[in-house]
Formats: C-alpha cells, structure tokens, sequence
C-alpha cells in the first residue's frame, strides 16, 4: 500500500519531467521597441476671429483650433522570449533514421577535422552530432525553426525621457455655434479649420440684423465639455447697409433689365461690399452665358454707368 501511495504522488512528477523532455529548446529571442505614455494636461480651444475689431463687411474669416498639451514619458522595452520546438511523435519516424546517418556523419567529420588540423566547420563536427542525437531520442524532436513555438520570458521597460508635447490641430470640418440675437445657426468649418462668415450667405441671411450690434461665435467639443467663444461686434454703419444690400442681391434678377443689373452692380460698390458686387457681377455674366446679345449690353451697361469692366464669360453653350 504505501509503494503504490509513492507511486501515485510521483506520477504527476514523472508526467512533467517527460513534457519538459519533449521539447527541443531552442536560443532565446529578443524584441526592441520604442513606447510612449501620453498623459492629457490640458485642454483648449482658440477661435481667432481679430474679435478687436468691429464687422465693418459683411465677411469674416475665422480659424479655430483644438489644442491639447501631453505629459509624454518615452520608454525603451525589450521582450525575451523562450523558444522551443513542440514534440511531434509521428515525426520519430524518419527522424531516427535519419538522426542515426548524422551520428555516423559527425563522428566522420571529426575524424576529418583531425586531419585537417580543426579546419572542418563547427556546423558539421557538433552540428551533426547534436542534430544526430535529438533525433535518435524517442522524446524529442530536432529543432525547428519553421516550427518553433515561444512564450514571453521577461519584459523589461526603461524609462528614457520624460517631456511636455504641444498639439494644436484645425478645427475641420466641424460645427460652429454662431448666436446672432435671439437666433442661433450652426454653420461648419471647412478641412482647414476656416469658418468664413457672411452675413449675406446662408442662414444669416435670411435674418434680420439690422438691430444686432452682436454676434457670438462658440464651439465645443462633445467628448470632454471643453469650449469656447469669441463676441464679434457688428458696427452700426455695417447694420444700416444689410438689408440694402440684401435687396439688392437677392430681388428677382430676371424682373430687371440690363441697366438695373448694372445699378445693383455699382450699389454694392458704392456700399464698400467690392467682393459681394464682383460676385453678383459674375452671376449675371453666367446668367447671361447663353445670351450673347443680352450679355453684350449688360457689359455696356457696366462700362457706361460705372466704369466697370468685367472679363466676359464664356458665350459658347
């Protein structure tokens, strides 16, 4: 009773022992990388819109920024793996046989290598023999690297340097909070960040501002809460031109002859909105595209009421 109790507790032992026997280890393997820990300090967001300075136009270009500002601590890691060829039994079949020609091939180059006074390379004197023997060895396999199994040893990481990192990117094509009055429009940035204002363009548009000294511009970001505004003062010489120019940009064209197109044209100018008569004058000419003669008196028109002379569009249709 008590040998078969021995026996009993030493069979999980000799269950290990021979696990571990049938694998072939093979030399260790090192990996190197470079890691960084990034840690968030802060966080911010900065609209430059020059708010210092009254709307005289009705255009405004303003850029915004998402700034964050990173504690980075930078590390060196090095992992060490085991390696080992996983034991095979079916493999013992040609493996014998063939660990038994390197024996035979190793005690032959040795015996070379004697007479060649050691110039035989090692790969041959121990190489074969060592290949030789795993291979006559029931419990173990040859090594393998096509086969090769690893698991991690050891990890090893040394902190390298440790630094503040400042990131300011654009605002992309993200929204913006715009409140004139007791309206508020939300309007989007472009891929570079630029939200170009226009009170005569878009929703502002439709809004009457001639009472709003004001307009707020906002943003925010979703994920952390953080925002941030700017306050753009309207001038009151802008309030008084807007709903002027508004008419004169958005009344139906087509109620109008040539002569009134130039009117509207050369009022925008008068007003200071250079860039909002440039571009009413250019929708006119393609208005006129196909229209050889109506655009011919257009341009007349512009050239005789107000010295204006536009490049003249394209007439092919």
């Amino acid at each position: 009773m008590r040998t078969s109790s021995a026996l009993f507790r030493l069979g999980p032992l000799l269950c290990i022992t021979l696990l571990s026997a049938c694998a072939n280890h093979l030399p260790q393997r090192s990996d190197h990388e470079a890691r960084a820990e990034r840690k968030l300090l802060d966080h911010s967001l900065r609209i430059d819109a020059e708010a210092d300075k009254p709307m005289e136009l009705p255009q405004r270009r303003i850029s915004i920024y998402d700034q964050q500002t990173f504690d980075v601590t930078d590390f060196e890691v090095t992992r060490t793996y085991d390696r080992y060829t996983p034991y095979q039994a079916w493999r013992e079949i040609y493996e014998i046989p063939a660990g038994a020609v390197a024996v035979v091939a190793g005690v032959g180059a040795n015996v070379v290598n004697v007479i060649a006074l050691g110039n035989v390379p090692q790969s041959a004197t121990r190489g074969w023999i060592e290949y030789g023997m795993a291979g006559l060895n029931p419990a173990m396999n040859v090594q393998s690297n096509g086969r090769a199994e690893q698991s991690l040893a050891s990890l090893n990481e040394v902190q390298t340097v440790q630094r503040k990192e400042q990131i300011s990117l654009p605002w992309a094509e993200r929204p913006v909070q715009v409140k004139a009055g007791k309206q508020t429009h939300e309007l989007m940035t472009d891929r570079r960040g630029l939200l170009f204002l226009n009170l005569l363009d878009g929703p502002l548009a439709d809004q009457d501002l001639t009472h709003v000294n004001k307009l707020i511009v906002s943003v925010e970001d979703p994920k952390d809460g953080t925002r941030q505004e700017v306050t753009l003062t309207v001038s009151k010489a802008l309030r008084n031109k807007l709903q002027e120019a508004h008419e004169l940009i958005f009344t139906n064209l087509e109620d109008d002859d040539a002569s009134q197109w130039a009117y509207r044209v050369n009022r925008l100018a008068q007003l200071g909105m250079e860039d909002e008569a440039s571009e009413l004058e250019q929708s006119l000419l393609e208005l006129t595209r196909n229209d050889p003669e109506l655009q011919s008196e257009f341009l007349h028109a512009l050239k005789q009421k107000t010295g204006r002379q536009p490049a003249r569009a394209d007439t092919t249709p």
